[in-house]
């Protein structure tokens, strides 16, 4: 009888032990959940703050950077006193782009490890690549680093107008 009760025991605390983990695991995606909304609440902060309209989807879907077409990123990267960092996340083998000579080129395998190169985590940085896509992953990427004011040029250079280029160093000079 003795052992039966004591067998019951143990087989109540194995019980309680595995209920316990679960809910610490539980506990722990809570966290997680609860930090990238923290995260995305900021950066949306920042950008009200800045005098920037937030689109819908952008709200809805608690994304931390806003795409830019490349219209509006043409419009951005023509304006003379606009302050951003343009950061270049495409391939190696992608080569040179012409006229981008002032982007930072991290390649986005690196990114990981190379984001402490950016200046700081407030500055608006416009992220392009090949077609949008590793840029894409970039922002995701930067966002969960703690950058806030992430921008991701859709298309990429695919679509980027090649024009903007010259009319920007025009407007510098």
């Amino acid at each position: 009888m003795k052992d039966k009760l004591e067998n019951n025991i143990f087989s109540k605390l194995d019980q309680i032990e595995k209920r316990l983990d679960k809910m610490e695991r539980r506990i722990e995606c809570m966290d997680q959940d609860t930090e990238k909304a923290f995260k995305t609440i900021q950066a949306q902060m920042v950008r009200v703050k800045n005098g920037e309209k937030l689109p819908d989807d952008y709200l809805l879907n608690r994304r931390g950077y806003n795409d830019l077409s490349p219209e509006k990123a043409k419009k951005l990267f023509l304006e003379k006193d606009r302050d951003f960092i343009l950061l270049d996340v495409s391939e190696k083998s992608f080569g040179n782009q012409d006229g981008f000579s002032e982007a930072i080129k991290i390649p986005l395998e690196e990114l990981g490890i190379r984001h402490k190169e950016l200046p700081n985590k407030t500055s608006t940085i416009m992220v392009i690549s090949e077609d949008g896509t590793r840029s894409i992953l970039a922002c995701e990427l930067l966002n969960k680093h703690g950058f806030y004011n992430l921008n991701n040029i859709s298309g990429g250079y695919k679509y980027w107008p090649k024009q903007s280029v010259e009319q920007r160093k025009l407007r510098i000079a």
